[in-house]
């Protein structure tokens, strides 16, 4: 019996029987450290494709650029990017999220918990367990299908509140705000100007992109306060 799988010459994946046996090895030394790999209700799912300079990368950081300072002016909460682990028992689930938000009260009220590292060093967290305020993911060609479908079901069966699409690689831009409705993720309604709303930042939101002097694309995330 074969006891694990070797992908594109790079990457050694174990036979697991459970998603506890997955998060183990995704903690521990023989996990890589390139590319992308996330269990989805009992299914293994690698993408060792290079990050995309400005259809993935550029973005990723405005978006960090634009929510991190929301986040420090609100005085609570913590935002993560890249290799921010985030797992499931309810949903089966164990993903890094190209963006994740974490509120100090989920913190507060148990919705997640801090894993701390092997070592058991003061301070030192290597995953989220439970369901975080919100989660981002920005489609590249190899992950249409995990974040437009796989991904979307295991966020909201974890219980995750608000969940972000980012596509920018075509001629069409698309950002989309979803959040938790009974059976899905729900589309939050643009207004007249384009903004849709996040209930988890209390702010509305608008992605516009351009070109810069040399033509390649720039991307700003505005925002204004919700009405009242």
């Amino acid at each position: 019996m074969a006891s694990s799988v070797i992908f594109e010459e790079r990457v050694e994946i174990p036979y697991f029987r459970s998603l506890a046996e997955f998060r183990a090895w995704a903690l521990s030394d023989a996990f890589p450290e390139r590319g992308r790999i996330d269990y989805i209700g009992g299914r293994i799912e690698v993408d060792m494709s290079p990050e995309n300079l400005f259809f993935h990368g550029s973005i990723k950081t405005e978006l960090v650029r634009v929510l991190a300072n929301i986040v420090q002016s609100a005085g609570g909460g913590y935002l993560f990017s890249d290799r921010t682990r985030v797992s499931s028992p309810h949903a089966d689930l164990s993903a890094e999220p190209d963006v994740v938000y974490l509120s100090a009260e989920t913190i507060d009220s148990g919705r997640v918990r801090l894993v701390p590292s092997a070592g058991g060093e003061p301070d030192s967290y290597v995953e989220l367990e439970g369901a975080p305020d919100l989660v981002v993911e920005i489609v590249s060609d190899s992950s249409v299908a995990k974040d437009t479908k796989r991904l979307p079901i295991s966020y909201w069966r974890a219980g995750i509140a608000e969940y972000w699409l980012v596509d920018v690689r075509g001629e069409r831009l698309l950002f989309r705000i979803h959040a938790r409705g009974a059976n899905g993720y729900e589309s939050a309604p643009a207004d007249a100007d384009g903004f849709q709303q996040s209930a988890v930042f209390d702010r509305r939101f608008r992605l516009e992109r351009g070109r810069d002097a040399r033509g390649r694309w720039v991307f700003d995330l505005q925002s204004r306060p919700c009405e009242r």
